[in-house]
């Protein structure tokens, strides 16, 4: 199967470019998650993690 890929892909011109395309829209969208991560405010986390906790009354508790 990759053979009749790699036959018509090595037809295409400029086809070396989107390999490099696709790599850099990758670190790039990683590189921004993990800044968007790294600068969130420490009060927004905490609160994020007691939400589901939090919400009509719910504790761990009374999960049982």
């Amino acid at each position: 199967m990759f053979k009749f890929i790699k036959q018509y892909a090595e037809t295409i011109v400029g086809i070396e470019v989107y390999p490099l395309v696709s790599m850099m829209i990758f670190i790039l969208f990683f590189l921004g998650v993990t800044a968007y991560v790294f600068f969130l405010r420490k009060g927004y986390i905490h609160e994020m993690e007691e939400l589901p906790l939090e919400k009509d009354g719910i504790t761990p508790e009374n999960l049982n």
